[in-house]
């Protein structure tokens, strides 16, 4: 097969939305959701705003298997106020980490997916949106005692704000080129910073500092793909089935405080420090 044919071939991940996605990468004929939109649970602050809301909240939550293997799929809509996580939408994949983790303490081996396309905490519904940040990282940790807990950052929106934490919170984390990481999103960072130390509008750049790859390279994911179904639903397949890490990342915090007291920064720092810093390849 040719080049061009082989990616006249792939199937992009990031090109569907939440729902698609999930049904993806669950077994065919698996993927159950639950509170789906007909239930009409949505967040009752984004009319009062004069925003529309969405009656899945933006959030999709749904059972299957993959490999064969009981998983529940977490999946953030970033088509919907950029991915954002309000009262609602965070309550449903804390509940969905919480039944999980009740699961495997029932006996059923249940683990989860989390596809974060997502902005943070909504604006809107501030501190609410703040505490169901603050449910799922809590569900992250007791779920991640009994089974891997794998996320998922493919783009367009990237990962950022708390649950750039509960990026950080998974057991295994996946991303492609396409996918940013970061606690802070671009345009917050040049309010604060300035322009001259990050211009939000120069592409390369900030891919280069937050992009899937440098965050690869750095040692804060675990797996580089491309932007392909099969590739992605392959990779998580083997994540699961991995088991539970030996170390989890989030546990580790002082070997990489050692590495960031070692960044001198003064000068505009390359991509390529950053990554010798992380993976301590050099004194």
């Amino acid at each position: 097969m040719t080049d061009s044919a082989a990616h006249l071939d792939k199937h992009s991940f990031v090109e569907l939305g939440a729902r698609q996605r999930a049904k993806a990468l669950l077994d065919a004929g698996s993927f159950r959701e639950l509170l789906d939109p007909f239930q009409r649970v949505m967040s009752p602050w984004l009319s009062r705003q004069g925003v529309v809301p969405q009656a899945d909240d933006g959030v999709v939550i749904a059972k299957g298997s993959i490999a064969g293997l009981p998983v529940v799929i977490a999946a953030i809509e970033g088509a919907f106020q950029g991915g954002s996580l309000g009262e609602v939408g965070g309550a449903k994949m804390a509940g969905a980490l919480e039944l999980a983790a009740e699961d495997n303490r029932n006996g059923i081996p249940t683990r989860a997916v989390l596809l974060l396309e997502t902005g943070g905490v909504r604006l809107q519904e501030a501190n609410l949106g703040l505490a169901a940040i603050a449910d799922i990282h809590a569900a992250i940790v007791d779920l991640r005692q009994y089974q891997p807990v794998v996320g998922v950052v493919a783009g367009s929106v990237g990962c950022f704000g708390g649950m750039s934490i509960a990026a950080g919170l998974c057991s295994y984390l996946l991303v492609t080129r396409e996918a940013r990481l970061g606690l802070n999103g671009p345009q917050v960072i040049e309010q604060e910073a300035g322009l001259e130390e990050y211009d939000s509008r120069d592409r390369p750049f900030i891919w280069s500092l937050t992009g899937g790859e440098q965050r690869f390279a750095s040692g804060l994911a675990d797996s580089f793909v491309a932007d392909d179904v099969a590739q992605i639903q392959q990779q998580v397949s083997q994540f699961l089935q991995k088991g539970l890490p030996e170390h989890q990342r989030s546990r580790q915090a002082e070997l990489f405080l050692q590495r960031l007291a070692r960044l001198d920064a003064e000068p505009q720092i390359e991509p390529a420090t950053v990554r010798d810093l992380y993976r301590g390849e050099r004194s």
